[in-house]
């Protein structure tokens, strides 16, 4: 059993053992759940943008990245030329 003491600030040094054991890794963070008497530990692993590619349904066809990259700057471009209600 892996034990700890909590500082005076609430602070608690998670044992090399668990995070190992659960990868948590120096910048991950962390969740405590509570369960009636007792609380735990679960790692929120950080997600990247490709990770979330293909959860929802497409709605209309991807016109490919250049078309995309066109569209961003025809819009950025009237907007910071004050133009963007037109």
């Amino acid at each position: 059993m892996n034990k700890a003491k909590i500082t005076l600030k609430g602070q608690v040094t998670i044992p090399k053992e668990v995070r190992n054991s659960l990868d948590i890794k120096e910048g991950d963070s962390v969740v405590f759940v509570i369960e009636k008497d007792h609380a735990v530990l679960k790692p929120l692993k950080k997600k990247s943008l490709k990770d979330f590619y293909g959860v929802l349904p497409a709605t209309r066809p991807y016109p490919g990245m250049e078309s995309v990259r066109k569209e961003v700057h025809h819009k950025l471009a009237k907007h910071l030329l004050g133009k963007e209600k037109e």
